[in-house]
């Protein structure tokens, strides 16, 4: 990367955090210092990770450098995606309509939820016996 003007976006999803690098370019993305599809193995968070430059159809345009910690596979290419969102709109506010409309810019609040004393799981309970 050269000494372009970059732009930072920070994405999260469950416990995934990506901080995102967006300059212009001709189309990298890297995770982790991997290439997109080598350190995404599937193809569907593959898409979920591109999905904010379909949505503005400026696929080849940007390079991206993502350092990802924490979660699993969609939980991290969520997180990409959204920092990439967050990233996209410093580089051109005018962005923002079309990446809303797509849902790219909601931060998805789901967690897990906690295992309660007393029982196997969150809400499983042990099986109940009246004799």
């Amino acid at each position: 990367m050269s000494n372009d003007v970059v732009y930072l976006g920070t994405g999260r999803r469950k416990t995934a955090s990506a901080r995102v690098r967006l300059s212009e370019g001709e189309g990298k993305i890297q995770v982790n210092s991997k290439e997109l599809t080598e350190y995404f193995s599937l193809d569907q968070a593959v898409r979920t990770v591109e999905g904010p430059f379909n949505t503005i159809e400026q696929k080849g345009k940007f390079d991206v450098i993502a350092k990802v910690r924490g979660g699993g596979v969609n939980g991290q290419a969520t997180a990409c995606a959204l920092g990439i969102a967050r990233a996209l709109l410093k580089f051109d506010e005018e962005l923002r309509t079309p990446l809303k409309k797509a849902g790219h810019l909601r931060r998805d609040p789901r967690r897990r939820e906690r295992k309660k004393a007393g029982q196997p799981g969150a809400r499983k309970r042990f099986q109940f016996s009246k004799r």
